[in-house]
């Protein structure tokens, strides 16, 4: 995904909105989430309300896994935004993080990223995807969680190790099954409860 995405880059301009820029934005007051994606705002909808009860139940489990493993340096955060690359202009706001740093802060640095969590609904496109998949390997984001949201589908849970600069995944799930989740500390995970 890394090399795909430096690919991008030469191919493209990046756009004329910098990391700055959007640290300046104002919130949407819908809701919706402002990212910055190759140098241009992309603006997602409001989650629905099934998107936010499975990343509440993961950070739920995330948190109590984190405290059971004596980990009151690491914190489970919802929703943050997080500064991934500024020669790439990308500034990301994933659904669920976990950090090595104090929470006291309005946004994170991607060094700061132990764990990312991305829960796609069925309008999150293929390169969105793409590009924010490579964007967290780039960064050096160690683990990442992908779950999908299907209509009128099992949920879908994936898990991945960062190895060199690629993505491995190390478990998969549909709903019904339950794993054990990589990341900086083992989080057992029950589909079923997510959808």
């Amino acid at each position: 995904m890394t090399a795909q995405l430096a690919h991008e880059e030469r191919r493209t301009l990046l756009g004329p909105v910098t990391v700055d820029d959007w640290l300046a934005a104002d919130a949407p007051a819908d809701g919706s989430r402002l990212e910055l994606i190759l140098g241009y705002f992309a603006m997602s909808p409001p989650p629905t309300g099934f998107h936010q009860d499975v990343t509440a139940e993961l950070t739920g489990l995330l948190r109590a896994a984190l405290r059971a493993a004596g980990r009151s340096d690491l914190r489970g955060l919802p929703g943050v935004g997080v500064r991934i690359s500024t020669p790439l202009r990308i500034a990301l706001i994933p659904d669920l993080v976990v950090v090595n740093v104090g929470v006291r802060r309005a946004t994170f640095e991607a060094d700061n990223l132990l764990l990312a969590v991305e829960v796609w609904s069925p309008g999150n496109r293929r390169a969105e995807r793409e590009t924010k998949i490579g964007a967290y390997a780039q960064a050096g984001v160690p683990f990442l969680w992908l779950v999908e949201t299907p209509l009128g589908e099992p949920v879908k849970f994936r898990g991945y190790r960062l190895e060199g600069v690629e993505y491995v995944l190390k478990v998969q799930a549909e709903a019904g099954e339950t794993v054990t989740a990589p990341g900086p500390v083992p989080v057992k995970i029950d589909t079923s409860e997510l959808g």
